[in-house]
């Protein structure tokens, strides 16, 4: 007798992507239906002053609407909780403008088989990769890969990804503790490495943004990463290594 699929959810942070909402949500259904991978889809609409929640609705997706903008930190630890609540064991995090792409979903959920809790889908992993990244931004993000290193004692290639996946150990723990400022991808990564979370990586390919505007401009980007860098330095130190197994 086949064993029945784990339940899955995919969880798309919405802020203003009314454009690009439509086209993403279409491609993501195509290519899980295409892969035969069954899930359910929760968009949450984070403060949305635009029609983003009327267009995910449109689509059939489950749509959660925040009364004011939390930020993407907010809006993901709303789509954790909404699926622990509701008893998924498996989740996709998916960015709703269209640059992840829907046909790699398949293989960030496989990888969680192989006991991982959290799979990242690195944009750098492969170095046949094209993905562009300004000068600034990649030597920022070399920075916090190496505070990482330091502070995990593990090596990842793109600790800034917002493809991943969850099993439900991981969800139960970003349900109750996820960081809400930006850039809390990072700060999500070391946690779960502090936690003593199984993390991995897996090479996904990354497309241009479909529509709309990026939310955040260079200086402010900046300041972001070095509040990052400062704040992840604070928590190490004040947040104890998870203790080894007794035999």
């Amino acid at each position: 007798m086949a064993t029945r699929p784990r339940s899955l959810l995919v969880i798309i942070p919405a802020f203003n992507e009314e454009a690009a909402l439509p086209g993403t949500l279409e491609s993501l259904t195509a290519a899980l239906r295409a892969r035969q991978l069954p899930a359910d889809v929760v968009v949450i609409d984070d403060g949305s002053v635009d029609r983003t929640a009327d267009v995910a609705r449109a689509a059939g997706a489950v749509t959660l609407q925040l009364p004011f903008n939390l930020g993407i930190g907010g809006a993901l630890r709303t789509g954790f909780r909404y699926a622990v609540a509701h008893g998924y064991d498996r989740a996709v995090q998916f960015d709703a403008d269209g640059q992840h792409d829907p046909t790699e979903v398949a293989a960030l959920v496989a990888a969680l088989d192989d006991g991982t809790n959290l799979v990242i889908g690195s944009r750098f992993a492969d170095s046949s990769s094209t993905y562009a990244v300004g000068g600034v931004r990649r030597r920022a993000m070399r920075v916090l890969g190496t505070t990482v290193r330091l502070l995990s004692g593990r090596v990842f290639t793109d600790t800034s990804s917002g493809f991943r996946a969850f099993d439900r150990t991981a969800l139960e723990l970003f349900a109750r503790t996820y960081p809400v400022d930006y850039m809390e991808s990072v700060e999500a990564l070391l946690m779960a490495c502090m936690s003593g979370l199984q993390v991995s990586e897996i090479p996904v390919r990354m497309h241009s943004r479909q529509d709309g505007l990026p939310t955040t401009r260079r200086l402010r980007l900046a300041y972001h990463y070095l509040r990052l860098i400062f704040v992840m330095l604070a928590t190490a130190s004040r947040r104890p290594r998870p203790q080894e197994a007794r035999p």
